[in-house]
């Protein structure tokens, strides 16, 4: 289809459709070739092909962006540039709108008219996102069949030509800390040798212009658990690492144990026992684990007495996810120049640890095939230094400082999952299904500060993308322990629903004592069964009731039970109260005509009515609730939701959830109708009766 003729192409004022796919395809795949050949032929000359390949970038997004740099919008003005692929079913579709067959190869210039045209596997997505807030922009993606460093680089240059030409700054780039991710570096001139590393590139190449690379954080500590696990132990400068403690933590049962009560208790000498459980939804490498470490060495407990060196690293681990997810001390935005010094020094701890560790038979491990996850961790370290010192694009902007959430791909991945919600399967969709549920989340994109666009059927359990269930205790229990299914409830003498009235006459019938005792086990199976659902380590320990005089952490749980149920927090029992008010009063347990799901809906609407109004739930966790975009799916509103909605199946259908058995007869039920298990009402005695340490 290219003319032979070297005239033809120098007497031709347009190029033909297969000459800009030509020039295209070749500048992406080997720009040396392409450059040879311009020497030879009247190719254009690279940066004008972005204007050629516009089909693969978004036009629109550029356009509005620009018009946002010129209304002098300076929160527009400097970006992070973020990019991944997606996996596509191959697979060959008859589009009926554009009358064409569908699923081939696109890299912007068009898909190949010929036979041998080749089906694409990956979708390549590009994504601008605000360094000093928090807007994101879907910049266009590629259909490719094959992909290697030197074309992702392209891809990157050709993205951040574009963006300077409407006027906004690329400070940094961030891909996926993988072999791939790596190529792309190295194509860009990133050097990650530990001994020399060089941070930054430029662009255009040969320019004064400097832009960071970053590798994606999460993916890099997911690098190092798997490291850590391939070792089994690691040792750096005196210290020992062992993955076996990890594992015994993350394994460790409940244990009940004993502790002498306090004098003000009243009981002196005497002994309360608790039941010690671990809350899975702990991450890996935080300062939760490192303490649960510590203070199951200081329990005395056999597994954990040589395991101050884990702990150590753990530590460390923990600071640095602190700057790169920009929390804990550092805030929200840690290279503030107050900060600078701690962090320096931080990262100069990490990089005598990383350099420094050894494997059991003394190898470096930075020189071993198991490197990446560290070396891109000393990779951003040297990054985010380099931006703290020369970042000053920023200077006049509403936000001077560099907000660290931008240079993981944390925005794009939230997007790429909407975009999986929109094609609505779970496994790999095609180029048709993929290319229909892109367009229609780009219509809803509003480059405004706040999350990116959303197909609205956002799992309420989903978590910010920094807990990945990869990095928690869970998933290493998991592994190790795998469990054979969901378990039971637990058999209790009031199981839930049992004791319950649901009548008048067993209103008036039923002792308040074995109400009330009846009403709390209900409460204690709802926040046991949430918790193994739950993958935010706050939320998960916020079922519990905290016992305020111990440390604060919240990766190991001290529970009282009541006949083998974990007793809830004050706002656990307080929803499921009103739960059972709501209940009793707009509807019979068991009726025909009201188990169904509209019934279902009106109760937990008017549960939701009786709670507007009265005191905060969750006092412990105001400030984690409402982070970030305050929506209906934030976490507060999801565990009010899910506590009534798990609390009313419970009740209306009890014979689906819990063992209904009898384990007292009516002797035992006259006998126990004297007792109160609870001296006072419930939100006076219980920091005496349910302890966690959070």
């Amino acid at each position: 289809d290219l003319p032979r003729e070297l005239h033809s192409w120098r007497q031709m004022a347009d190029y033909s459709p297969e000459m800009r796919q030509f020039a295209c395809l070749l500048h992406l795949y080997h720009i040396k070739a392409y450059d040879y050949l311009r020497k030879i032929l009247p190719l254009p000359h690279p940066y004008s092909l972005t204007k050629q390949a516009a089909a693969g970038f978004s036009s629109d997004i550029f356009l509005r962006l620009q018009e946002k740099v010129e209304r002098g919008d300076q929160a527009c003005s400097c970006c992070a540039v973020l990019v991944q692929d997606v996996s596509l079913q191959k697979q060959q579709e008859w589009d009926p709108r554009s009358k064409q067959l569908s699923g081939f190869v696109d890299l912007g210039a068009g898909i190949l008219d010929a036979d041998e045209a080749p089906l694409a596997s990956e979708a390549i997505v590009l994504m601008a996102v605000g360094i000093s807030s928090p807007w994101t922009a879907p910049l266009g993606y590629f259909l490719v069949n094959s992909t290697s460093g030197p074309f992702l680089a392209q891809l990157l240059r050709q993205a951040i030509h574009k963006l300077n030409s409407v006027g906004v700054v690329v400070l940094a780039v961030t891909s996926g800390a993988s072999a791939r991710g790596a190529e792309t570096a190295r194509a860009l001139g990133i050097r990650i040798d530990p001994k020399r590393i060089r941070c930054t590139f430029q662009h255009p190449p040969g320019s004064a212009h400097s832009i960071a690379y970053f590798f994606d954080v999460p993916h890099a500590l997911l690098l190092i658990r798997n490291a850590l696990q391939c070792f089994q132990k690691v040792e750096w400068l005196g210290d020992t690492m062992w993955w076996q403690h990890v594992v015994e933590l993350a394994a460790l049962g409940e244990q009940k144990v004993l502790e002498p009560c306090s004098a003000e208790s009243g009981r002196a000498g005497s002994k309360g026992s608790y039941h010690l459980k671990v809350n899975l939804a702990t991450l890996l490498f935080s300062k939760g684990v490192a303490e649960a470490l510590e203070h199951l060495q200081k329990l005395g407990l056999a597994s954990f007495q040589s395991c101050s060196g884990t702990a150590k690293f753990v530590r460390l681990m923990s600071s640095l996810c602190d700057v790169f997810y920009g929390r804990g001390p550092y805030g929200k935005e840690p290279l503030l120049a107050g900060n600078y010094t701690k962090i320096s020094n931080l990262f100069d701890e990490a990089r005598s640890c990383f350099v420094n560790l050894t494997d059991s038979v003394g190898r470096y491990i930075i020189k071993s095939k198991r490197k990446l996850g560290f070396l891109s961790l000393l990779l951003n370290a040297e990054s985010l230094k380099w931006l703290s010192s020369n970042h000053t694009c920023l200077k006049g902007t509403p936000s001077q400082h560099l907000h660290t959430h931008a240079f993981s791909l944390d925005p794009l991945e939230q997007f790429l999952r909407a975009l999986q919600q929109a094609c609505g399967s779970s496994g790999s969709p095609t180029c048709a299904v993929f290319q229909a549920a892109y367009h229609k989340l780009l219509a809803s994109c509003s480059l405004a500060p706040g999350s990116p666009p959303s197909s609205g059927n956002a799992s309420p359990w989903d978590v910010s993308l920094s807990q990945r269930r990869a990095l928690t205790l869970g998933s290493i229990r998991a592994q190790y322990h795998p469990a054979p299914g969901r378990p039971l409830a637990p058999e209790y003498p009031y199981s839930a629903g049992l004791l319950l009235p649901s009548s008048a006459l067993s209103n008036a019938l039923t002792d308040l004592s074995l109400y009330a005792q009846s009403l709390t086990c209900t409460a204690g199976w709802v926040a046991e069964q949430l918790a193994l659902d739950l993958q935010c380590e706050p939320c998960l320990a916020s079922l519990f009731e905290a016992d305020e005089s111990r440390l604060r952490c919240r990766s190991v749980l001290y529970i009282k039970k009541l006949g083998g149920v974990s007793l809830p927090s004050a706002s656990v029992h307080h929803i499921t109260s009103i739960s059972e008010q709501v209940l009793n009063q707009y509807g019979k347990v068991g009726s025909a005509n009201n188990n169904t799901k509209l019934w279902h809906l009106c109760l937990e609407q008017k549960v939701f009515q009786e709670l507007l109004g009265e005191s905060p739930l969750f006092p412990t966790l105001t400030k984690h609730l409402f982070e970030g975009e305050l929506s209906i799916n934030n976490h507060y509103t999801v565990l009010v939701k899910e506590i009534t909605r798990c609390y009313l199946n419970v009740r209306t259908h009890p014979t689906q959830h819990l063992n209904l058995k009898y384990p007292c007869g009516r002797h035992e039920l006259k006998t126990l109708k004297g007792k109160h298990l609870f001296p006072s009402p419930l939100g006076s005695c219980q920091s005496s009766l349910t302890h966690t340490w959070s």
